[in-house]
């Protein structure tokens, strides 16, 4: 089974490119998804965010209020690593083990990781090919206030938490420019599918298979 892992910067559209390789055939593991699952009220990951951060970042309710909590880590290095230690590891555990459930079946052809901090945390060794998507600031910074409505304060505290984003595509075996609309994309990534699936039963493809 080929695995490909997606990331990139915020607002770079990695959820867009993740879903096209699905269109193409591949099944989809997305890794914010899985956070929010992990996260869920009376969970051992929620315990720990309310020991860590405490009640106010929870709504009335007792669920956790992830716009309060992203106020406070996104102002604190230490306090996002603090968040990132309690919920990544999680994430890449359930991620690897719905991977061997795949592969056990033998019915996935491919699968893809959308993962934002995927390179940050240490790119995992069942990741066969890399993936990073790029977009100009002004195109990320455009997308963003548009989606969340965040101001350019904001923007700049995420996009600087995480890895710079040139950095990030000189890790990577495949970099996908989407900032020219989704047609260009969508070339792009097929492209990158093509070579991928004819390499799938090669070894070390992620030596064998790289594409800047």
């Amino acid at each position: 089974m080929l695995v490909i892992g997606i990331t990139g910067s915020v607002g770079t559209g990695k959820s867009t490119v993740s879903r096209m390789f699905r269109d193409l055939g591949a099944r989809l593991l997305d890794a914010d998804k899985l956070s929010r699952s992990a996260v869920r009220q009376g969970k051992p990951a929620w315990r720990e965010v309310v020991s860590a951060f405490g009640p106010s970042v929870l709504h009335p309710d007792g669920r956790l209020n992830r716009k309060r909590l992203a106020a406070v880590v996104f102002q604190d290095k230490v306090k996002r690593k603090q968040l990132e230690r309690i919920i990544h590891p999680r994430v890449m555990r359930t991620i690897q083990q719905q991977l061997m459930r795949w592969s056990r079946l033998g019915k996935v052809r491919a699968a893809v990781c959308d993962v934002p901090l995927l390179i940050e945390a240490g790119v995992p060794r069942f990741v066969d090919a890399l993936v990073v998507v790029t977009a100009p600031y002004p195109v990320q910074r455009q997308r963003l206030m548009k989606r969340y409505g965040w101001s350019e304060q904001e923007i700049r505290s995420r996009i600087n938490a995480q890895k710079e984003l040139s950095a990030k595509a000189e890790l990577a075996d495949y970099v996908v420019d989407n900032s020219d609309g989704l047609g260009a994309t969508r070339i792009q990534v097929k492209e990158i599918w093509t070579q991928l699936v004819a390499a799938q039963h090669r070894p070390n493809r992620r030596n064998s298979t790289s594409q800047r």
